[in-house]
Formats: structure tokens, sequence, C-alpha cells
């Protein structure tokens, strides 16, 4: 790979066009793109139809040396009489910087740096938080997260590919967390073939509460403890616990405990005014007309 690629303004390497002298924003895949290979992306000057002229000159000189004035019956009659071709160009003195154009190249070879084992994988990008279960929701799917490696709220990035989801912490989370060593990654899952679906590692639930701490409490009735809340820790035997988990569940503050008087509907009714309508007799008046 070359330490600089120059590119047109084309839509996939700049994200708008600005003033001359201005910072060019780059598309963030483009960017990616670069980091990966390392190389720098080299935007070519508005206006500058010549800026790549050497590159284009290529098409040219292949058309006219190689193309022009001869028919090929097939893709692979056209390969071998450029191939036949190249070692005579290069015998050349380029006109330009007037070397053998064979040396030139051979030095030029020798100045580029090796391609990563890894080939860049184009993927959509998209930035969730983490839920306090260690579940990142995507495409109306839930993938988990080690939850070791995260926190609630912690923002993570999504790269998915048509099979493929794999989340990773940002630089900073990943610089304070210590784990820039390990990278940003922190799963890979295969993507989920229906909307929600729970894709999940169960070694992530490492490090999450069990629950194991929280104290349960109820209360009794009985004369050995006078109704008081007594607290029930979750290692109680069963045969210790309450056997009617609703009685327990009625009673488990003290304010159940408290005996409250029982009145007939009619009482109510009859102060609020709201009982059954009763007819009352109005007095006889006598006429005295």
């Amino acid at each position: 790979m070359p330490r600089a690629i120059v590119y047109d303004r084309t839509k996939t390497v700049v994200r708008r066009h600005v003033a001359p002298g201005k910072a060019v924003p780059l598309h963030p895949e483009a960017v990616a793109f670069a980091g990966h290979y390392d190389f720098d992306i080299d935007v070519l000057a508005a206006y500058r139809p010549t800026g790549k002229g050497r590159v284009e000159r290529q098409v040219a000189i292949v058309r006219d040396h190689v193309l022009a004035g001869r028919g090929f019956a097939s893709l692979e009659e056209m390969d071998s009489a450029f191939t036949a071709w190249v070692p005579l160009r290069r015998k050349r003195v380029h006109s330009t910087h007037g070397e053998v154009i064979g040396h030139r190249a051979a030095r030029d070879h020798s100045a580029l740096h090796p391609i990563p084992v890894s080939p860049y994988l184009v993927t959509q990008r998209h930035l969730r938080h983490v839920g306090k279960d260690c579940l990142v929701a995507f495409d109306a799917s839930l993938y988990s997260v080690p939850a070791r490696k995260v926190r609630h709220r912690q923002l993570v990035e999504i790269r998915a590919t048509a099979d493929t989801i794999s989340l990773h912490a940002t630089s900073i989370d990943a610089a304070t967390t210590g784990n820039l060593a390990d990278g940003t990654l922190l799963a890979v899952h295969p993507r989920a073939t229906t909307r929600g679906q729970r894709v999940v590692d169960e070694t992530h639930w490492d490090g999450l509460p069990d629950g194991h701490t929280r104290a349960v409490t109820t209360s009794i009735e009985d004369d050995d403890h006078d109704g008081k809340v007594i607290p029930l820790r979750p290692n109680t035997a069963p045969e210790q616990s309450w056997p009617r988990s609703l009685e327990a569940l009625l009673t488990r503050t003290a304010a159940a405990q408290i005996k409250v008087e029982h009145r007939p509907l009619s009482v109510y009714e009859q102060l609020t005014g709201t009982g059954p309508s009763r007819t009352t007799a109005l007095p006889q008046t006598k006429d005295h007309r």
C-alpha cells in the first residue's frame, strides 16, 4: 500500500464541498478504510483536471498501443497481448521524470508497505447504549456484551454486515477501562434472522448481580415473633419459607397487620346519601277556599 492516495471529490470520500482553503470533511467509511490499510487521503483540489494526469494518461497509452487496430476473440487473448506489451513498455525512458520505467517501478514497489492480512469489511455503523442487563438493541433484536467490560448506558458502536453483528467500545471508553491492548471489540454475534430475537452469549452474564445479597421481608403471625417483620434471605431453606407465597406477599409489611374495622355498605350509603331512593309521604293540607 502507498503512504497516500489522491482522490477526486467523490461522494464516497467527501461528505460535502467546501470553499478553497477550508478543511474537507471526509466520509467516515472512507476514513475507516484508510485507517485499516494505513494510508492518508489526499483530496484533489477543486477545478484541477490535471491533478491526476499521469494516472489517467495510462488509459490512453494502453488503448493506443495494445487495443488500437486489433480484435480479440476472448478476454484471455486480450490479457496475453497486454502481458506481452508490458516488458516493451518498461524498457522505455519516461518523458516526464527521465528514468527507465522498469527501474522507477521497482523503486516505487520497494517503498510500498504490505497489505493487512484481514481485509476491510464495509459495514453499517450505529451507536447504541448498553442496558442494565448488558444487552444492546439493534434492528428490533437484542445482542449481549460482556458485563465486566461495559457499564450501564455506555455508548458502543455496532458494525453490522449481512451475516454478523460486532459490537465495539469507543476509543474513549477503551482508554478509560484500559482495554486498548485488546482492541475495541467486545463481542461478535450472528445477525438475527427475525425481529425480536435475543442473541446472547451466556458467558457475558459473568459480573452481573445475581441477587444473593438482596433481602426479602415478610411478616408472620405467631406467638414467638408477635407479628414483627422478619427478613428472609434467599438462602433460607424451602421448608422454613412461607408455604403460601400469596399470603407472604400480602403480609410482607407491618402496615398490613393493622386491623381495619369492617362496616356494612349501608353505613357509607347513609353518610353519602347515595342509597336507594325512598318515597317520603307529604303532609296533607286542607283547602280553605
